[in-house]
């Protein structure tokens, strides 16, 4: 049995086709619309499920040209994030069997593909499995240097099976040891869901985020990109449910925090604590907003105003979560950049052993506020922002 799955996002895709493969079925995707048309003719497919919300040709099209063009009752389900009441009567008054709406298990969406086509004759034994469909797709760029001791392979492999709509993009900073042959082991088999990004100069992790951030920004079917440190001192869940934040809001950055609350468990050092503190009141006063925590590693942005954040270096090395504020405050204004910033607490956060950064780096750190404070005196407007040199990319 043929089934044809057509959704502008692959991330979408390639779970559903993995799964329905397991089951027996004969599965083709493709995240173009009209190439998805061609390919029907030609695949002459049991099934077709489509998503409504693509670029160009939107999936009641597809709809339409199968009933009414190619008169076929060939039937069809739609899989799609579009919970609008009239988009979905429409659909099936055009003739669809089917409306499921994102995010949903793959279980329900191979229990309803058998029952609309049946199930094959030659069917594959398979656990049920534990992955969603989700409605939207990530990018997360992992700064790394010299992470080959400490790189937690296992981690980033389980959740990436288990979370759908998740691109990893592992940035190697100019290691020096075997960081990069440790992350080319990890994407072996993975490419559709692995990035490796190679820096052949350490550039710092101001300078690795940004290059990674803008490199995931180039493709099209993510909705969502953000940096997460590799030391998974931020635990992956913990990301994922900033990404729940943002998807579900109209904030534009949505910030790890790792404030101290009753059933997290956050751990520091009570000397690093206390220079935090400082370091924290001083960032505050210059961005003249109340954050508690803007250096946590873990921060999840809307496509939209990546090249504002990125496009252009930073001026410091270390405390660049400052400059993307201070950059959100001079591109929409101090009080809607407000709106559009969330600082959401995190369940857990622990500093992890081996990290780069000295007590001695901490206070040089107040230096570098200086630095920010007195670059960014003068405001940019809109307009300069918009009118920036494009960037460019080096791999």
């Amino acid at each position: 049995m043929k089934v044809l799955a057509i959704d502008d996002q692959q991330l979408v895709l390639l779970p559903l086709q993995k799964r329905l493969n397991e089951l027996g079925y004969d599965v083709k995707i493709e995240t173009d619309a009209n190439a998805g048309i061609s390919l029907y003719n030609s695949f002459k497919p049991d099934l077709v499920i489509v998503d409504i919300n693509m670029p160009g040709v939107s999936g009641l099209e597809i709809v339409k040209y199968v009933r009414a063009s190619k008169n076929s009752a060939t039937p069809i389900m739609v899989l799609s994030g579009n919970t609008n009441d009239d988009v979905i009567t429409k659909g099936f008054d055009l003739g669809i069997n089917d409306y499921m709406k994102k995010p949903l298990s793959l279980n329900e969406i191979c229990a309803r593909v058998k029952r609309l086509i049946g199930i094959p004759e030659v069917q594959n034994k398979v656990v049920k499995s534990e992955v969603m469909i989700q409605q939207r797709c990530v990018g997360v760029v992992i700064p790394c240097y010299n992470e080959e001791a400490r790189l937690l392979s296992k981690e980033f492999i389980a959740f990436i099976d288990k979370n759908t709509g998740y691109h990893l993009c592992f940035v190697n900073d100019g290691s020096k040891d075997d960081t990069l042959k440790v992350l080319n082991n990890l994407r072996q088999g993975r490419e559709d869901f692995i990035t490796v990004y190679d820096c052949k100069q350490n550039g710092g992790k101001a300078e690795a985020v940004r290059l990674g951030m803008l490199y995931m920004a180039k493709k099209s079917d993510l909705d969502y990109i953000g940096f997460l440190d590799a030391d998974l001192s931020t635990d992956l869940a913990d990301f994922d449910d900033l990404v729940k934040t943002i998807e579900n809001s109209d904030f534009k950055i949505v910030s790890g925090s790792r404030i101290s609350r009753m059933g997290a468990n956050i751990t520091k050092e009570s000397a690093r604590k206390i220079i935090s503190m400082t370091i924290n009141f001083i960032i505050r006063k210059i961005l003249g907003m109340n954050f508690k925590d803007t250096q946590c590693g873990a921060k999840i942005f809307h496509k939209d105003v990546i090249e504002v954040l990125f496009s252009e270096k930073f001026v410091t090395k270390w405390i660049f979560d400052v400059e993307i504020f201070k950059r959100m405050t001079a591109y929409f204004g101090t009080e809607k950049a407000k709106d559009y910033i969330c600082e959401q607490p995190l369940k857990r956060w622990i500093h992890a052993d081996g990290s780069k950064l000295s007590m001695k780096d901490s206070i040089k750190i107040v230096g570098q506020l200086a630095q920010i404070a007195w670059v960014y005196r003068e405001r940019k407007t809109k307009t300069q922002y918009t009118s920036a040199r494009e960037f460019k990319v080096v791999q």
